[in-house]
């Protein structure tokens, strides 16, 4: 074979199998997700269901559901599964996604040092217990990083009435995901907001304990959204919207019910009827 042929034959080669790999590359999507649906290990659970259900990869971006929202708003991203109904619905109200879709929910706990200082174990009103917090000035850790829970726990603050300042001492942000926050609120004997998958999870509890749980006010709910493909060209609508029909299905709702830590279902499954739709 002389070099042209070569050349010839080596280009064609190109022409050929680019598309195959250009469809390989297609069976993937960009999830855009909490940090709390990774650090609870959920994630990891779902993912290799769904891809021996569908043969489609998840590349999961796990950030603060602000930042998710941020991403996702720039076209960084296909789907999104994150925990601020109301920033989620503005999302979509304003055409950066298709549709939202409630898949799950559990609850948000207040954590704090066994010795308790601001006396508020046990508690049922989470708002009387921050007040109790704030004014006893105990030390707390908050988030702060526009995520899901650092949202609910501002409108818990702003509930109890009491003024956050960048003067008080006593409350730090630490700007970081939940389980780095929950690592420096047990270094430091703070109390500390968080979801309560991820306290389940989590390792390092050190001296820290549920101290408030079980108000309403605390529940915490996820919902999943596709990246509308009229803003952003780049969403793959038809993949992204597999895994939502999935992930509000059948399948997928009976594989985040049988997800648990240490024998405790951590996410519970509530995907309205409407919505259910049999995976495929």
């Amino acid at each position: 074979m002389t070099k042209f042929l070569k050349i010839v034959a080596v280009l064609s080669l190109g022409i050929f199998t680019a598309p195959l790999y250009a469809a390989a590359e297609e069976k993937s999507i960009i999830l855009q997700s909490t940090t709390s649906t990774e650090n609870s290990g959920l994630l990891n659970h779902l993912i290799p269901i769904f891809k021996k259900d569908t043969g489609i990869r998840i590349h999961v971006v796990a950030v603060g559901t602000g930042q998710a929202l941020k991403n996702a708003q720039n076209g960084d991203g296909d789907v999104l599964l994150v925990h601020a109904k109301s920033a989620e619905e503005t999302f979509v109200k304003k055409g950066y996604g298709v549709e939202r879709f409630d898949v799950m929910f559990n609850d948000f706990v207040i954590l704090g040092p066994k010795n308790d200082p601001a006396k508020v174990k046990g508690l049922k009103d989470v708002t009387l217990g921050l007040a109790k917090i704030s004014n006893k000035k105990a030390s707390f850790i908050s988030r702060g990083d526009d995520s899901g829970t650092h949202k609910k726990e501002l409108n818990l603050w702003k509930n109890a009435g009491i003024a956050l300042n960048k003067d008080q001492t006593w409350y730090r942000e630490s700007g970081s995901g939940m389980g780095a926050t929950l690592n420096i609120a047990a270094g430091m004997g703070a109390y500390v907001m968080s979801d309560r998958a991820t306290w389940i999870a989590f390792k390092n509890k050190a001296n820290l304990e549920i101290l408030i749980e079980g108000d309403k006010r605390l529940f915490n709910q996820y919902g999943v959204i596709l990246v509308n493909p009229a803003k952003h060209k780049n969403v793959k609508a038809k993949l992204g919207q597999t895994f939502i029909d999935w992930l509000t299905g059948a399948k997928g709702q009976a594989a985040i019910k049988t997800f648990k830590v240490n024998g405790k279902q951590l996410f519970f499954p509530n995907a309205k009827p409407a919505d259910m739709k049999k995976a495929s």
